[in-house]
């Protein structure tokens, strides 16, 4: 599994990031979104959690509201194709491109490439340690600060 380098937002020095965690969709198990959400916070970041059935444009729109750095969505409904490129859609169409996409849930391994070509900076699959993740973030992000 490759991932892109996701563009980081200016450097401060610091490493507090603003991170909208997201559940889009019909699907109603947030467990996985919630453990992701506290390790990141607990790791020193700011983090929305959005709660679920929402709107990739909800999502989108709470993170321009609290200028995140950040979206993780988690997606376990099989709609992950459709709730992502709609995502980095809106994000496009608001100017807010610079805003890095991550996720992960149920998704197939043969689709993340198909992600990674729509702007999805990183998928986790399912069993990947919350220690994966925050360690992504901070060796991606390790120099960026949410101002």
């Amino acid at each position: 599994m490759t991932s892109t380098t996701p563009t980081a937002p200016p450097s401060t020095g610091a490493t507090r990031l603003r991170i909208v965690v997201g559940k889009p969709g019909l699907d109603g198990h947030d467990r996985g979104a919630k453990i992701v959400a506290r390790a990141l916070r607990d790791a020193g970041h700011e983090v929305i959690y959005t709660g679920l059935h929402q709107t990739p444009e909800q999502i989108v729109e709470t993170a321009i509201q609290e200028d995140a750095d950040l979206i993780g969505l988690s997606v376990l409904s099989g709609a992950h194709m459709t709730l992502f490129k709609r995502l980095a859609e809106l994000l496009a169409e608001r100017d807010a491109s610079d805003i890095v996409i991550f996720g992960g849930g149920i998704i197939p391994e043969e689709d993340i490439p198909l992600l990674e070509e729509l702007g999805v900076a990183k998928v986790f699959t399912p069993g990947a340690a919350t220690t994966e993740i925050t360690g992504w973030v901070a060796e991606h992000f390790a120099a960026s600060a949410a101002g």
